[in-house]
């Protein structure tokens, strides 16, 4: 990789680069500024807290899914903090009332059961509506509208006493989409839900948008959130968590054994199961740099991990050269949906963290070792 030093770093790690997240930055700045939204980071996706001094310059603040995540974005961001979750138990709504400034509930019960005491506390309350349209092609998985969903309250199920206990509505319906299939869930939400928008004080658009994509419309994305702000006399949230680190980060890797049975197999001191586990729950196909598609190249060999696994494989791929023992090899846009979920499955240690400046100096965040692993167990 261009400017990088490979001294003083053992791989397997993560490298999140200050120019890639940067370029992104900038892009969600235009979007807040002139649609005067507010944009929020979805913890979930990325959650490397030494960052957060740089990106509470450009974002509004955090989003979580329960109490952990609430805090960190509380103690660590130091703006805005709003929750989600299908649930709450008793003991984790106390906690909550100590961080989060927006509440959202998923279900007119969740309502009932906490809105009062939110309100009580000061706190700004929320419902999560579903509104049964699904945009999705290949990714059933991540699909809140898919049938039987759990996640949100459909037109059938919503109960309009409620409304007066609401501050604002909330749908997350996309996944690594563009503006257009916003524009198609906003027309269902509107149909469904618009009646009630001109008794709130916002509307959450939830994550899912590719807004940082070279290709996203971000010029219709400023045009639907300005008529909706215009229409409704609401606030506009956003909460992208891919967007804000989309291609900024790399998972750096080494090549440990090859072999043969087949085809060409190379095993990785990084493992899919345990260092990006949506390789293998998504699925889907990582970018690897100087990389190809199986047979655009002339050398063709497997990606996999080194744990006992047996679908621990990253995927086929092509190169100029064969892979042997000791090469590098980078895995790309490793920032989003990785660090958030990596175990230690097999003992595997974690990848450390490294952070590479806007002057190309690298510095490590974090490394991890037998303590990290241990101290999950008893």
């Amino acid at each position: 990789m261009a400017g990088e030093k490979k001294a003083g770093f053992s791989t397997p790690y993560f490298l999140v680069d200050e120019n890639r997240l940067l370029h992104n930055l900038e892009i969600l700045k235009q979007v807040s500024q002139q649609a005067e939204c507010k944009i929020l980071l979805a913890q979930k996706a990325f959650s490397m807290f030494s960052v957060y001094p740089l990106l509470r310059k450009y974002l509004a603040g955090t989003t979580a899914s329960g109490l952990y995540e609430a805090r960190l974005g509380y103690e660590e961001f130091e703006k805005e903090t709003h929750v989600f979750s299908p649930a709450y138990t008793e003991e984790e709504f106390q906690g909550l009332l100590q961080y989060a400034d927006h509440m959202i509930f998923n279900s007119p019960k969740q309502v009932r059961k906490f809105a009062q005491r939110a309100k009580a506390a000061g706190k700004e309350v929320g419902l999560r509506v579903n509104p049964e349209c699904s945009t999705q092609e290949g990714h059933a998985i991540y699909d809140p509208c898919s049938p039987g969903s759990r996640l949100g309250t459909t037109l059938g199920n919503f109960e309009e006493e409620l409304v007066s206990m609401l501050d604002g509505l909330h749908f997350h319906t996309l996944c690594e989409q563009g503006a257009d299939a916003l524009e198609i869930t906003l027309q269902a939400v509107e149909e469904k839900f618009g009646k009630y928008l001109y008794r709130m004080k916002w509307l959450n658009l939830g994550g899912g948008h590719h807004i940082t994509r070279e290709d996203y419309d971000v010029s219709g994305l400023i045009a639907m959130i300005q008529r909706l702000r215009r229409k409704y006399g609401i606030e506009v949230y956003l909460e992208p968590g891919e967007a804000v680190v989309l291609n900024a980060g790399f998972l750096v890797s080494t090549v440990l054994e090859t072999m043969k049975n087949g085809m060409d197999i190379a095993i990785l001191d990084t493992s899919a199961a345990c260092h990006m586990p949506d390789v293998l729950e998504m699925p889907y196909r990582p970018p690897v740099k100087d990389s190809a598609m199986p047979g655009e190249k002339p050398y063709t060999v497997r990606l996999a991990g080194p744990t006992c696994l047996a679908g621990d494989v990253i995927g086929d791929y092509s190169f100029d050269q064969p892979l042997k023992e000791g090469d590098q090899v980078v895995l790309e846009d490793m920032a989003l949906y990785t660090m958030v979920k990596t175990n230690t499955f097999n003992g595997m240690p974690l990848p450390d963290l490294v952070w590479r400046d806007k002057n190309g100096v690298m510095s490590l965040v974090k490394r991890f070792a037998y303590e990290d692993f241990k101290g999950r167990l008893s």
